[in-house]
């Protein structure tokens, strides 16, 4: 039998993902509709003859949900994200040494051989396989 190489880490990086991604989304929506019908709906005179059934409850609560957290994430994309990679590029060295490079480059201040130095660099990193 042929095992890829990082086999294992592709498998535990898509079971992280998956998790973080889906699954916890799927238990913590399950968990807030069971907490919240169990201590403010089901005790509740008025909320219980409005939504006296835990099915009609969370489907009202699935269609508000999507909308509101289609519109949030809408937000975080167009406002948050580009901070979050701005911080992240930031602490990156290899991005800070790209640009320097690059500057260099463009002033003339790079000799030769730092050029073909960053070419290499550039060149395994480009060439780096994870399978």
């Amino acid at each position: 039998m042929i095992y890829k190489k990082n086999l294992i880490r592709k498998f535990w990086l898509d079971g992280r993902t998956g998790t973080t991604n889906y699954f916890m989304l799927l238990l913590a929506m399950t968990n807030f509709i069971l907490i919240t019908y169990n201590f403010l709906i089901e005790d509740n005179i008025i909320f219980n003859n409005i939504l006296s059934d835990m099915w009609i409850y969370t489907i009202i609560f699935v269609i508000l949900y999507f909308p509101v957290s289609i519109l949030i994430g809408r937000w975080h994309t167009n406002t948050q994200l580009s901070v979050d990679v701005t911080m992240k590029m930031y602490r990156d060295p290899i991005i800070a040494k790209m640009i320097r490079t690059l500057l260099d480059v463009q002033t003339g201040d790079a000799s030769q051989e730092e050029i073909k130095e960053f070419r290499k660099e550039m060149e395994k990193i480009e060439k780096r396989n994870i399978d």
